[in-house]
Parts: structure tokens; sequence; C-alpha cells
């Protein structure tokens, strides 16, 4: 992913905003509610967000948290671990693209800020049928969904209410992006 996202940065590039769903580590949080956060940790470094378009951020998404972010490279899907992970760094919530982006766009001079909406919860279970889903560039394959449930039909109500979270987290994003407005919050620089 690292290749792929410095790829894009070009002459243009006026900034990286790190925008999708996230996984729940603080237990207050729930699927739908967003975060912007104030840094990322992750990869034993810890990278800030830019100030001032964080603060555009959430003066257009006024209910959003401001909270660290975890940045991991493998699913977190035990509530046990969401909880050691949520004390250990103090972070509202986790994702595994957030600390790339925020490193590119240190290397990069760039501006960099993070709006996420959580899907799972802290204390939800991620059923391993949905995690056979996963694509590389973060896509879904139901397909693959369908033949791992086949395999473990007890998890179908687990990948059913995840779906729904889900959905509830990205008609979040949704509407956040709108309020956004055409340049995502992000001030001129220039």
């Amino acid at each position: 992913m690292t290749e792929a996202l410095a790829a894009y940065i070009g002459p243009g590039c006026a900034g990286i905003l790190s925008f999708g769903i996230a996984g729940g580590l603080d237990p207050q949080l729930r699927p739908g509610s967003a975060i912007v956060a104030s840094s990322v940790i992750g990869r034993g470094r810890t990278i800030a967000t830019n100030d001032e378009w964080t603060q555009a951020l959430l003066a257009a998404h006024p209910r959003a948290v401001h909270a660290p972010l975890a940045g991991v490279d493998a699913p977190v899907t035990v509530p046990a671990d969401k909880i050691a992970l949520f004390r250990e760094t103090g972070a509202a919530a986790l994702d595994m693209e957030s600390h790339i982006a925020g490193a590119i766009a240190a290397r990069h001079g760039l501006p960099f800020a993070v709006f996420r909406v959580v899907a799972d919860a802290a204390h939800r279970t991620v059923p391993h049928a949905a995690l056979h889903g996963m694509r590389a560039d973060g896509s879904l394959d139901g397909v693959a969904v369908m033949r791992a449930l086949a395999r473990a039909p007890a998890q179908i109500s687990g990948v059913l209410a995840l779906a729904r979270h889900t959905f509830a987290a990205r008609r979040t994003l949704a509407r956040a992006r709108h309020g956004f407005g055409p340049g995502l919050g992000l001030p001129d620089f220039g």
C-alpha cells in the first residue's frame, strides 16, 4: 500500500486525508461514532495530524471525537486485545492505513489529517469469516465471506451484525464527506 499511495503524490497534492472505517478501542464509542484523530500511534512512532485541518474537520463534524488513533498492521479482532491496546495507547480507535498515510505525508512534507468512523465496537469480536473477505486494497470479497460462512455457519449472526455496523459507519462517512465541502476541509496553506 505504501508504494501505491506514494505513486499518487504529485505536484498538485495539497495534503493526505485518511478517511474510512475503523475498529473501536474506546468502550464508550458505538458503531457510527466519528473520530478526528489528534495523532496516529503506530510502528513505534506517533505522527501528529495537522492542527488547522483537524480543527476544520471538527468544525464540520462537531459530534466527532478528537483523540489519537492506533495504526496497526493486522486486524485486532478480540475485545480483550482491543481493550489492552486502548489502555496501552489511549487511542479511541484503530485502522490499518492511517499510520502508512501519515508516514508518507511526513516524508513528502504534506499536511495530514484523519477522519474515521467506528464499524466494530470495542466489546465486539470480529468474526474470522469476515476477515476472509478482506482484500489487500481494503475492499470486500463477498464470495470469500460466503465460502467462509459455509464452513462456519455459527458465525453468520456475527457477520450480519458487523455488516449492519459497517453500513452505519459508511452512512456517517457519506454524510461527513458532503459536510467537508469540495476540498475535504483542507485549509488553503498557500
